[in-house]
């Protein structure tokens, strides 16, 4: 008996259900199993949206319209094996939409430069300073820029991963990032990114 019960206890856990079989339960009706599939991404999409909108508040909401998209496109997803993929199009698509939106929001507000480039150029006191200046930085960016560095510098996908996420090609991919290493450079003032 003693033995028996090892074995039990040994058995390793079931793998974890693939994209594939939680898209399809989702659409055979079983909504928790998409809070799984939110859960396995999650903290990856978090970290892209933070990155290309500034501010947790932003990248919140972001998320947000992006799952519920997702959830009620579902059944327009045509590899479910690669949910994940079609999932960062639309979470990207959502920064994007909201980067655009929250640009038109800041030009209307913000009318000192001279503080702006204060903000950029002081040195950081600390990591969580510079931090802050890499983000600014970042947020200076043009949209597709930012987004090509951050799926290259921070996600670290490759261009063809890029290129599925974003629908453009990867050698316009490559001069983005190059154009956005450039510009980074001269807004933090040092070359940090090669």
């Amino acid at each position: 008996m003693g033995s028996s019960s090892r074995s039990l206890g040994d058995a390793a856990p079931p793998p974890p259900p693939s994209d594939a079989a939680l898209v399809g339960a989702v659409l055979g009706g079983d909504v928790e199993a998409f809070g799984q599939l939110v859960d396995r991404y999650q903290d990856e999409y978090v970290r892209f949206a933070r990155r290309m909108l500034g501010t947790r508040e932003d990248a919140d909401e972001a998320l947000q319209s992006a799952f519920l998209r997702a959830y009620r496109a579902l059944g327009q997803c045509r590899e479910p094996e690669r949910f994940g993929a079609w999932l960062y199009h639309i979470v990207a698509n959502e920064c994007r939409t909201r980067a655009t939106r929250v640009g038109r929001r800041e030009r209307r507000f913000l009318h000192d430069e001279a503080t702006l480039q204060r903000a950029v150029v002081e040195p950081a006191a600390d990591d969580g300073a510079l931090r802050d200046e890499i983000q600014h930085a970042l947020d200076q960016l043009p949209g597709d820029q930012r987004e090509a560095f951050v799926l290259k510098h921070v996600e670290e996908l490759s261009y063809d991963e890029m290129a599925e996420i974003t629908g453009a090609g990867v050698s316009a991919l490559k001069m983005r990032v190059k154009r956005a290493c450039e510009r980074l450079r001269e807004l933090l003032g040092e070359t940090v990114y090669a």
